[in-house]
């Protein structure tokens, strides 16, 4: 029954500007891969002293706590897309400013561990919607920020784009200068 979610989406279920999220997933079952990620993610964060919290690596860019904010924002309205679109759900959906997102967010009031424990909690809750999704929700497709975007690859994306942040803070922040990722 699992078959169908080892499947890649293709280039056509997402937007190119998604492309280098998708990439970022290996072969595999993406939920047995988010559930992976998640115990992998947790770690590094938990290891982190609060005191790390609002460290940058350089001026402009987000702090530790907003970029785990960050992926929560992200997360959320990935899966939210994902659930209206499993649904059949054929309303067009707005986009979102992920700078914007941070600027209004209170996450220099949060602290680092309730910022963590949100984001492995929201993680369960999105492990649990892709799990519960039969082929045919997990196949449908639908209009987000004015581009048609697959159940399947925003399970990508979601994996892909936690990725893409976590190897940020291990080149950026942490000073593990294991990848190539650049940005925040």
């Amino acid at each position: 029954m699992t078959g169908f979610r080892a499947v890649k989406p293709g280039p056509d279920e997402y937007p190119p500007f998604m492309a280098e999220y998708v990439s970022r997933v290996p072969a595999g079952d993406v939920v047995e891969i988010l559930k992976a990620q998640t115990a992998g993610t947790m770690a590094l964060l938990r290891g982190l002293p609060g005191s790390m919290g609002d460290h940058s690596y350089a001026p402009g860019k987000w702090t530790i706590r907003q970029i785990v904010g960050h992926l929560s924002d992200a997360e959320r309205v990935f899966s939210y897309r994902a659930l209206r679109f499993s649904r059949n759900d054929a309303a067009p959906l707005a986009g979102f400013d992920e700078n914007d997102y941070v600027d209004a967010a209170p996450f220099t009031r949060v602290s680092l561990s309730d910022l963590i424990d949100e984001l492995e909690h929201l993680r369960a809750a999105t492990i649990h919607l892709f799990a519960n999704l039969d082929e045919d929700a997990f196949t449908r497709a639908g209009e987000a920020n004015g581009k048609r975007t697959s159940v399947r690859a925003l399970a990508h994306v979601i994996t892909g784009h936690e990725h893409h942040h976590v190897d940020v803070l291990r080149a950026r922040y942490l000073g593990a200068a294991t990848t190539t990722a650049t940005g925040s």
